[in-house]
Formats: structure tokens, C-alpha cells, sequence
């Protein structure tokens, strides 16, 4: 009787902590930023019938790989920040994005007539392998510092880089590889970008797991005293990641340091628990992915520049200033 009257109360605070008017102005914050990026560009949608063809064959396309690509790439840190008990981490910087791209390239190299699906399936399997390869050298380090760990993976992903370089030069792929490594939304159409709908279920996944991921956060010898399988969630939350990175990089390419200023930003005002940061990790992200889009339309308009410029530039200045808070604090 009285856990139960002690839980009662447990979940209404878990709900109040999802679902309160906060979330609902961000909500509304991220549809006016949709709404806007569906009205921005160079053509007139409102010109009759090519305006209305060229709306729903790129605009509409464009604007909802923003909201998948910018959920799913901030879902995949905050999961990586939370396995790894490291702020620093991200697909970026533990050389998951790298390592997708070098299955898309070994796809196109064995099966030139590869379909988006084949080619998502080599990028998935390869994140898996890259970010496995990742926890494996960690745990090897036996000096975990919090500035070591995301040096690993930057090392990793430099290799990674080079391996891919020289297999696109040998191949003469190396313009496929830029053009994937761009990070760009311009590329985007539809019949091109529906497998992107996966990152839905992926954030479902993430979030049914969110309390045993919480755990496995707290490290091996605390998850397993509670009775958790702490190889499984890690196993479970690097296949999330790889499946999510995976996709994007198919469709889109690379969005680095995404994964790293989001869930920073939220965890700042909000702590850290994974279920009631979930929504705010994935609007925060389609937020910063959508302004930098619109940026990148406009600046040079009627040209663009990728998304992944600016987000490059956003995500170092980010990585520097935690760098220096770190230093201070230590």
C-alpha cells in the first residue's frame, strides 16, 4: 500500500516534468522556425503549378529531414555523453560519422547500383563497428580524464578519415566523399529522404530505454549491483546511435558538434535525467538545425553554404569554451 502511494506521486512529478507550458512554448518556438524554413527559398511556392510541385518535391522534403536529421543527431550525444559519463563526446568526436562514411563508400564500391536502403545498411553497420571499437579503446585507457576521452575519439575518427580518403582517391570517389562529408540539406528531395523516418523509432527505442540507459550512465560495477545486463544497454544504446548516425549521413552527411552543444545546453537547465530531457534534447536540436539551414540560405542567397560550416563553427567555439570551464574547475 504505501509504495504505492509513494510511486503515485513519483509519476506525476515524471509527467509534470515531461509535459509542462515550458515545453509547450518550445514546441511552438521549433513549428514557427518549420514554418519559416518551408517559406524560404528562391522560388515562389505561391506561383502556380511549378511553385506547388517544387513545394512538395524539395521544401516540404527539406524541412522534415531539418526535424529528423537535427532530433537524431542530438539524440545520439546525449546517449554517447550518458554511456560514456563524458560531456565531451558526441558522433563527431568519437569517429562514428567517419566510420559511416566509410561504409558508404565500400558499399558504392562493391554494389555501384547501391539503393539509399543498401547504402544505409553499410553506413548503420559501420557506426556499429566504429563506436564498438570506440567503448573497446576506452576501456583500455587507464587514465580516463575528461578531455582524454573525446581526444581518443577525434584520433580515431582522423584514421577512419584517411582511410577513407585514400580508398576514395585510389577509386576516383573522392568527390562523392566531399559531397557526403558536406553536411548540406540542398541535396535533398523526395523519394530521397524517406528512410530518415527510422530516427522515429529510434527516439522511441531511446526513450522506452531511457531509465536502464540512465543506469548503465552510472557505470559498470553500480549497473550491475542493481541487476542490470550493463553489456546488453551498451549494446543496445551503440546500436541506437549507429542506426541513427547512419541514416543521417546517407541522406544529409555530416552535422558535426550537433550531439555536443545540444545536450550541453539542455543538462545546463535542466540536469540530467535522459527521460524528461528527451523532448527537450530533440526540439533544441531541430532548433540549432533549422536556424543554421536558414542561415546558410540566406547569407549568400541565391547560393547556399552547408549547414555543416556553420555548425562547425557554432560546435568549436561551444567545444573551446567547455574546454576552458573544465580547466578551471580542475
Amino acid at each position: 500500500m504505501s509504495s504505492s502511494l509513494t510511486t503515485e506521486p513519483r509519476i506525476k512529478r515524471t509527467r509534470a516534468k515531461l509535459f509542462d507550458w515550458k515545453l509547450l512554448v518550445g514546441f511552438l518556438l521549433v513549428a514557427a522556425l518549420v514554418v519559416a524554413s518551408l517559406l524560404t527559398g528562391q522560388y515562389d511556392i505561391f506561383g502556380g503549378e511549378d511553385g506547388r510541385l517544387m513545394f512538395e518535391a524539395v521544401r516540404i522534403p527539406r524541412t522534415v529531414s531539418l526535424i529528423l536529421s537535427g532530433a537524431a543527431m542530438a539524440m545520439c550525444g546525449l546517449v554517447m555523453q550518458l554511456l560514456t559519463q563524458n560531456k565531451f563526446v558526441e558522433p563527431s568526436t568519437t569517429g562514428t560519422t567517419e566510420w559511416a562514411g566509410l561504409g558508404l563508400l565500400f558499399v558504392l564500391y562493391f554494389v555501384p547500383a547501391a539503393t539509399v536502403m543498401d547504402r544505409m545498411i553499410g553506413a548503420v553497420v559501420f557506426s556499429f563497428i566504429g563506436t564498438m571499437v570506440f567503448f573497446l579503446f576506452l576501456r583500455r585507457v587507464t587514465l580516463r580524464s575528461s578531455l582524454i576521452v573525446p581526444i581518443i575519439g577525434i584520433m580515431l575518427g582522423a584514421v577512419v578519415s584517411s582511410v577513407s580518403s585514400f580508398f576514395a582517391l585510389q577509386f576516383n570517389m573522392l568527390q562523392q566523399l566531399g559531397v557526403w562529408f558536406a553536411g548540406s540539406f540542398n541535396t535533398v528531395f523526395r523519394g530521397q529522404y524517406e528512410v530518415l523516418w527510422i530516427v522515429v523509432f529510434v527516439v522511441i527505442a531511446v526513450f522506452f530505454f531511457a531509465d536502464r540507459l540512465t543506469v548503465a550512465g552510472l557505470g559498470e560495477e553500480i549497473a550491475t549491483n542493481v541487476g542490470l545486463n550493463y553489456n546488453r544497454m551498451v549494446l543496445i544504446g551503440t546500436g541506437l546511435i549507429a542506426i541513427a548516425t547512419g541514416v543521417v549521413t546517407v541522406v544529409v552527411g555530416s552535422l558535426p558538434f550537433l550531439g555536443l552543444i545540444v545536450p550541453n545546453l539542455v543538462s545546463m537547465f535542466r540536469g540530467d535525467d535522459l527521460r524528461s530531457n528527451l523532448p527537450w534534447v530533440c526540439l533544441t536540436g531541430i532548433a540549432i538545425v533549422t536556424v543554421c539551414d536558414l542561415i546558410s540560405r540566406t547569407i549568400i542567397a541565391p547560393f547556399e553554404i552547408p549547414v555543416s560550416v556553420i555548425l562547425g563553427i557554432l560546435g568549436a567555439i561551444v567545444f573551446v569554451v567547455m574546454i576552458v570551464r573544465q580547466r578551471g574547475r580542475g
